[in-house]
């Protein structure tokens, strides 16, 4: 008996820059559980798109003439499916925008297919992917500790709400800035970045960065 064809996820692409839609779809294409199924060139387009072609998972740029992606999501996210939203460069200011808006994702354009099939995956799947480029602040930690030892190979399982608050981190955000992204008190957050490091068993914020990148959490 064959297996059966897995349904392929549907995904709305919205970004004013053609040669950017025709390149990602292009990519997307090459993936057989992925289908680009409608596009948009604006913002204020985009209702109307999602609203016809009812995808699962929406791909939406960030700055666009008319209606930029977060003031879209701001809103209309009750509209909207899970969103992911698209950048050319790291941005820690849109990344906490974008959040706070209701965004399940967020995406350098300059990703790998790989890892951008895969953030659609994870998004249509229920979780939240928030993977910028490391921040100016988190790369000079890096470099300066690139040669210290991490303390042990594996740690026990993030939960969902800590890999979040790890994927911050990474991004160079302190302790009050996650919390006004994620929503709860700065004191729950302090609980889960004490629990971060003690499941990835390291000391400092810097190693819980390295070891989460090493293992694939962020």
């Amino acid at each position: 008996m064959t297996a059966p064809i897995p349904v392929p996820i549907r995904v709305v692409l919205v970004d004013d820059q053609m040669l950017v839609r025709s390149g990602i779809s292009g990519l997307l294409a090459l993936t057989p559980d992925i289908r680009v199924v409608a596009e948009a060139a604006d913002g204020a387009g985009a209702l109307a798109v999602v609203a016809a072609a009812r995808p699962d998972v929406l791909l939406l740029d960030i700055r666009m003439p008319q209606l930029s992606g977060i003031a879209l999501l701001q809103q209309s996210a009750a509209l909207l499916p899970p969103t992911i939203l698209l950048t050319t460069f790291d941005d820690d200011e849109a990344l906490l925008d974008g959040m706070r808006a209701g965004a399940k994702g967020f995406l350098l354009k300059d990703i790998s297919l790989e890892r951008l099939a895969d953030g659609i995956r994870a998004v249509a799947a229920g979780a939240t992917v928030f993977r910028p480029a490391l921040t100016e602040r988190t790369r000079s930690a890096y470099e300066s500790s690139a040669s210290a030892p991490l303390l042990r190979e594996d740690g026990e399982r993030l939960t969902a709400r800590e890999t979040e608050v790890l994927a911050l981190m990474a991004a160079g955000f302190n302790n009050g800035e996650i919390a006004t992204a994620l929503g709860p008190s700065e004191g729950t957050i302090k609980n889960h970045v004490s629990s971060i490091l003690a499941k990835l068993g390291v000391r400092d914020r810097v190693r819980a960065v390295l070891r989460g990148l090493e293992l694939g959490h962020i």
